[in-house]
């Protein structure tokens, strides 16, 4: 063969190798639980906040990835079904949404990686074994350090100095009610506020729930974090109008949906951050071996209409340390 056909040849073969080896490129599968409604705005946004981290860090869906989601929409019969037909599929990991999924699906398998992309206490509630080393098959990102929940209560109280009563709704399936509880206790009793239990679950009767409680015009409400409240946000935001309750909300989604102030992290940032642990885990890293990380920012969001509609004049202080304003 002559020289310049070799070197012809040989550039042919080389700039076919490529398209070859992507054509038998493996492709790898992603579970994803979510406890939301499939309708939700604010879930489906963190879910393309996953596959956008993904797809930065070389993923594409199609090429080397397969992405299989369920929404189990707050039920759990729905849950345990879900992610028992996920497990069934055969994933390399399952990114796990709001705290149960993590819990059904560690009860499904304890050997599929789950990075956990919005998890509230997952040392209490078993889910690993420390945070700085897992040594479980789940890792991932937590909300907030229930020391945040103090804040709650002093914000609530900036904004409307004249609540003597607040009403702490929470979710008692786990520890993170509890925890939520004290720490806002601990606050209450130098401030001279007197808290009241509201306990809720996906299946109860939140409305009433929330009647019950409000009975006085200097009552107030701190919305606690918990998938119970996540799902019933609209729900929520609407009651706390209709009794007049000046309310705190751990997610700026209560505020978009009128909700008066939130105080917490970013859950798109919790679900794109995730997403890099999805990628490690699929090159080889282990979860019992990543640490489970605390979110990097916290937001402070006020809507002014909802501020009106209380007669609640807002502080320029508290104005001044919004990241954002909603008029």
């Amino acid at each position: 063969m002559k020289r310049r056909q070799f070197i012809t040849l040989l550039g042919g073969a080389a700039a076919a190798w490529p398209i070859a080896a992507r054509a038998q490129e493996r492709v790898r599968r992603v579970g994803v639980l979510m406890n939301t409604t499939p309708d939700e705005p604010d879930s489906q946004a963190r879910v393309a906040a996953l596959s956008e981290g993904l797809q930065k860090a070389g993923w594409a869906v199609g090429r080397n990835l397969r992405i299989d989601t369920r929404w189990s929409s707050g039920n759990r019969a729905r849950l345990r079904k879900d992610a028992a037909d996920l497990v069934a599929l055969g994933p390399d990991v399952i990114v796990a949404g709001v705290g149960p999924t993590t819990l059904v699906l560690q009860q499904v398998s304890r050997t599929v990686p789950i990075v956990m992309a919005q998890t509230i206490d997952p040392v209490g509630s078993g889910f690993v074994k420390s945070l700085a080393r897992p040594g479980t098959n789940a890792t991932g990102f937590t909300q907030f350090e229930f020391t945040l929940s103090a804040k709650w209560l002093e914000l609530l109280r900036e904004i409307a100095p004249q609540v003597a009563r607040v009403g702490i709704l929470r979710e008692l399936e786990g520890q993170a009610g509890i925890a939520q509880w004290a720490v806002i206790g601990a606050a209450a009793s130098p401030l001279g506020v007197e808290l009241s239990p509201i306990d809720v679950h996906a299946d109860g009767d939140t409305e009433r729930a929330v009647a019950e409680f409000a009975r006085g015009p200097n009552d107030g409400l701190i919305v606690a974090v918990s998938s119970t409240a996540t799902i019933q946000r609209d729900l929520l935001v609407k009651l706390a109008a209709r009794h007049r309750l000046p309310a705190v909300y751990p997610y700026r989604s209560f505020v978009d949906a009128g909700g008066l102030m939130s105080y917490g992290p970013n859950l798109l940032d919790g679900y794109r951050r995730s997403a890099t642990y999805v990628d490690r885990i699929l090159k080889g890293e282990k979860p019992a071996d990543l640490p489970v990380q605390a979110p990097t920012k916290y937001e402070l969001v006020i809507n002014i209409k909802a501020a009106k509609a209380l007669n609640l004049e807002l502080p320029p202080t508290v104005l001044a340390r919004a990241d954002e304003v909603i008029e």
